[in-house]
């Protein structure tokens, strides 16, 4: 029997990226997954791409009606709700004296204050459930100490990290395991753009940031999707039923806590 069988997912920010490579390992777990992402026509696509066991969500996570649309439109398809994947996310860089406002309240209104919103209205339909429930927090190395380019990220990640222990505390009484996963360096599509933004601040030529950052992990190569998602498909089945609070470096050796 497949460990996630007959279990509701919904994972954010998963028409793309680490979020669709999730999806597809738990429907090959045997669950049926939300492709939540704030671009709907994506997220079809990608749903008609996984099959019959994935459905299309528009979520947008800095809007709480929208976060609250979103859980109901997964009770009304799926009948309730037992994972949630905290998987949407934005990246910047700047030095601290051009770092703007803008790009602070962006950062967080995306990476922690729609990781707890979503994780609460999540709960609380798990709690009404009464059935408990797994709930996963996407953090990073980058939440494990500072990056002289990167401050707000960084901060971000690490505000997911306490998110995390706190709430794994608070929620473990209704039977529901909130965990994170911090991954390494991720290859795809973003890090072009993160490339593009070492480029311009080390004054390197494009693509020598990345070949530098793969090299550098014990590993010997930067991670992908995929490598990440045995840890999810662990987090999310009753294999870890025993584990709160807790936050999985998943990233080829680069951080050991």
């Amino acid at each position: 029997m497949t460990r996630l069988q007959g279990k509701s997912a919904l994972i954010t920010g998963s028409a793309r990226g680490i979020g669709r490579a999730f999806a597809e390992a738990y429907i090959r777990e045997g669950a049926t997954v939300a492709i939540a992402d704030i671009n709907l026509e994506r997220a079809k696509t990608t749903a008609n791409e996984l099959g019959s066991s994935a459905y299309a969500v528009e979520m947008d996570v800095t809007s709480q009606a929208s976060i609250d649309a979103a859980i109901a439109a997964v009770v009304a398809k799926a009948g309730g709700l037992d994972i949630l994947v905290n998987n949407a996310a934005l990246f910047d860089l700047a030095p601290i004296v051009e770092i703007t406002r803008e790009s602070y309240d962006r950062l967080f209104s995306i990476n922690v204050a729609g990781t707890l919103f979503t994780m609460q209205a999540a709960a609380r339909q798990m709690i009404a459930q009464g059935r408990g429930g797994k709930i996963i927090n996407m953090a990073s190395q980058a939440g494990r100490r500072g990056e002289a380019l990167v401050a707000v990220y960084c901060a971000t990640k690490a505000a997911v990290i306490s998110l995390t222990q706190s709430a794994g505390l608070n929620l473990i009484k209704h039977g529901i395991n909130v965990n994170a996963i911090a991954p390494g360096v991720v290859d795809g599509e973003h890090w072009e753009g993160v490339d593009a933004l070492f480029a311009k601040y080390e004054n390197r030529p494009l693509g020598e940031k990345k070949k530098l950052v793969g090299a550098e992990v014990p590993y010997g190569r930067m991670g992908t999707a995929e490598d990440l998602t045995g840890m999810a498909i662990f987090l999310a089945s009753a294999e870890s039923n025993y584990v709160v609070s807790q936050t999985y470096n998943v990233d080829g050796g680069n951080w050991m806590s």
